[in-house]
């Protein structure tokens, strides 16, 4: 092939993304230079943060070029090496998503076993997400043996995750919201949490005090704004908070009213922390040996979404993720 395509921003959303946001334009074939690989992808991953980086905004990370291919994490077939370190049909995660064929870097690619997990699992439960959840919960909110916890989202990548760690840790309970009976029932029944609830019939607040009545001890947060104003309030003496995101307004144009209630951090000693996981690269070893275990144990279940259809769903992919329409990872497969 000489030919391949890429998908483009090629506008800055304003709300909700829309597929006149994105181009699927032809480019041809990259050639590696000394140290890369060329790179076929057979699977990628799209992920709430990318949205923040359709934002001409600073952030912890650059934002997204127009008119140039966006990236993210991926899963490919090597193709062609100028590095000693791999070899053709090598498959490796990386970093450049978003298009067919890629031209990466030696230094940014890691060789996965395709017989040790399935390839989606090194983008999610074994990957960036996976990692965030146990990072979040275990190293940043500092959850111990009896906590009571509470994560919103629970029904998504890093949500169902933290959840399911929470309760092999030892938590006394575990609590979830998700959008839509069939995630609640997902969270409960297949994933152990001993509550959850549906945040789209309203009253974030009340139905958190009725699945945590003795309060909540560790918060794990990817929604923000009402979520995180119902856990302060439900926040037991000396809580904490990992802040891993905040989707509710992710595609808002306005900035949020809330929360409204910061004042009672002080005298429940709370403490909010955000996170971002790259910072704690050097725990993926302890990670992967964990979590890898309990999944190999049958102990820690997850789901997937994939789109099939190739790179040209991948925006409809993102969109649909961003509405809630995934359970666990989205992933679009070529």
């Amino acid at each position: 092939m000489t030919t391949a395509h890429e998908i483009h921003l090629a506008a800055r959303p304003k709300g909700f993304p829309t597929e006149s946001d994105f181009a699927l334009v032809e480019v041809p074939v990259p050639a590696p230079g000394d140290g890369e690989l060329l790179v076929r992808n057979l699977l990628m991953s799209v992920d709430p943060y990318m949205r923040g980086r359709m934002r001409d905004a600073k952030s912890y990370v650059p934002p997204y070029a127009l008119d140039a291919p966006l990236d993210g994490g991926a899963v490919g077939e090597v193709v062609e090496s100028r590095s000693p370190d791999f070899a053709p049909g090598d498959v490796v995660l990386h970093g450049l998503g978003w298009r067919e064929f890629a031209a990466v870097p030696a230094s940014g690619a890691r060789k996965v076993d395709p017989d040790a997990a399935p390839l989606g699992a090194h983008l999610g439960v074994l990957g960036m997400p996976g990692l965030t959840a146990w990072v979040g919960l275990l190293e940043v909110a500092g959850m111990r043996e009896g906590d009571a916890v509470f994560v919103s989202g629970a029904a998504g990548a890093v949500g169902q995750v933290a959840g399911q760690v929470a309760r092999l840790r030892g938590a006394k309970r575990v609590v979830g919201s998700a959008g839509s009976p069939e995630k609640v029932r997902y969270l409960v029944d297949e994933l152990g949490f001993d509550a959850a609830f549906d945040y789209r019939d309203g009253d974030v607040a009340g139905q958190l005090a009725a699945a945590a009545p003795d309060g909540v001890d560790v918060f794990f947060d990817n929604v923000g704004g009402e979520h995180l104003e119902a856990a302060i309030t439900a926040f037991t003496t000396g809580a904490r908070a990992a802040l891993c995101g905040a989707i509710s307004a992710y595609n808002a144009e306005e900035a949020p009213a809330g929360p409204r209630n910061l004042g009672l951090l002080v005298g429940k000693r709370a403490t909010l922390r955000g996170f971002i996981v790259s910072d704690h690269a050097h725990l993926r070893e302890e990670f992967t040996r964990e979590v890898g275990g309990w999944i190999a144990e049958g102990k820690l279940r997850y789901r997937e979404t994939v789109t099939e259809g190739g790179l040209a769903n991948a925006p409809a992919a993102f969109i649909g993720m961003l509405r809630g329409e995934n359970t666990g990872k989205a992933l679009v497969r070529f």
